[in-house]
């Protein structure tokens, strides 16, 4: 089994217990623990991992959860919590560890969440913002090449230190691009109200402009997604077509080889973004649109494909989803919207067909879409 389909495997199991998990020790054996063997080291072996390392600054007898070592050297301490419990609350309590070893990284985890830490700003100070969060429920492929550079055959220490900066920066942007996309700040609107008024800029300018820059991003957002959908549904007419015998027409383009044609059961390939949409994924869509169409157009029901999970949305927007479909060949899951987007939860099924027992789901989350679009508008 390789790396991936062991951190896979691990989200499964998460899946299925999370909720039945009732203490740290719990959270350590059941969830963390499968997370050091998967990275390669040997958890009963203490040259490799060191489970209650003193990190001790204060004479407090404080000790780390685990620490990964090389060569009798700490290179990853993981302060470890409860699966339920905030890891907002915690980050202190392992910078004050960090300082006490001489390891380059730190983890903060409640067996979910995994924030990794690096002391990029000031060696041996733990820096206040990770470099790295992976969620075990929404694992993208890029988190896991990301954690596979922690594993005991391709760990290399310099190597992490110089992505760690950029992937640290990449989170801080995509957090303040996605606050400012949704409620536009002042420094944020102010830069359009410049650029348009010859760099001059007032309160009342800042205010006039600030609904129009939201509808404005989200319009952009919006024409991306429809140029992508646009190829997306071409492709899936080119593929679902048949010819007058019964037999699906041929569905090489002109000047392509055989070789180049889609392979079965897949509607649109991105070789460049990795993004790959099968039959099963519109089959799933076509299934939600008929739940739905009773309630709205079914023309506002459209769909968005991504490297790891594939979602059903309203008016073709990114942030008024209804449904994100996963549909692996080892397991198959959707999940509805909870909480505003603030959450949401994920539902294993057995085959696409079981969809519709859900059918009072989808309508939740076509709801929260509708009340987000109109609040919106």
């Amino acid at each position: 089994m390789d790396f991936k389909d062991q951190i896979m495997q691990l989200s499964d199991k998460i899946v299925k217990q999370k909720d039945s998990i009732a203490t740290e020790e719990a959270t350590k054996t059941s969830f963390i623990m499968p997370m050091i063997a998967a990275l390669g080291y040997d958890v009963f072996n203490p040259f490799e991992v060191v489970p209650e390392m003193d990190c001790d600054l204060t004479k407090r007898s404080d000790k780390i959860d685990y620490a990964i070592m090389k060569e009798n050297v700490p290179i990853l301490l993981i302060e470890c919590k409860h699966c339920k419990q905030n890891l907002d609350l915690h980050n202190t309590q392992l910078a004050k560890y960090y300082a006490a070893s001489n390891a380059r990284f730190g983890v903060l985890t409640n067996g979910i969440e995994y924030r990794f830490y690096a002391d990029l700003e000031k060696q041996n100070i733990m820096d206040e913002e990770p470099f790295l969060v992976v969620n075990m429920l929404d694992l993208t492929d890029t988190d896991i090449e990301q954690l596979k550079k922690f594993h005991k055959s391709y760990y290399n220490e310099q190597e992490i230190l110089s992505t760690a900066q950029e992937l640290q920066i990449t989170i801080q942007v995509k957090d303040l691009l996605n606050r400012n996309f949704q409620n536009p700040g002042d420094e944020f609107v102010r830069y359009f109200v410049r650029c348009i008024n010859d760099w001059k800029s007032n309160a009342k300018l800042i205010e006039q402009y600030r609904p129009i820059v939201k509808k404005s991003i989200a319009s952009v957002i919006n024409d991306i997604i429809a140029d992508r959908l646009n190829v997306a549904i071409k492709n899936e007419h080119i593929t679902d077509e048949q010819s007058k015998d019964g037999n699906v027409c041929d569905t090489t383009k002109p000047g392509q080889t055989e070789e180049e044609k889609l392979p079965d059961g897949i509607v649109f390939q991105d070789k460049e973004k990795g993004i790959v949409t099968t039959q099963e994924e519109i089959d799933a869509y076509n299934i939600v649109r008929s739940i739905l169409r009773q309630y709205v157009d079914a023309k506002r029901i459209q769909y968005n494909d991504y490297k790891s999970y594939f979602t059903i949305n309203l008016d073709g927007s990114t942030w008024w989803w209804i449904c994100r479909l996963y549909l692996g060949k080892r397991k198959k899951q959707f999940c509805i919207p909870k909480d505003n987007y603030a959450s949401n939860k994920w539902i294993e099924i057995e085959s696409i067909d079981d969809i519709f027992k859900y059918a009072d789901r989808l309508k939740e989350g076509l709801d929260l879409a509708i009340t987000s679009v109109d609040k919106n508008k």
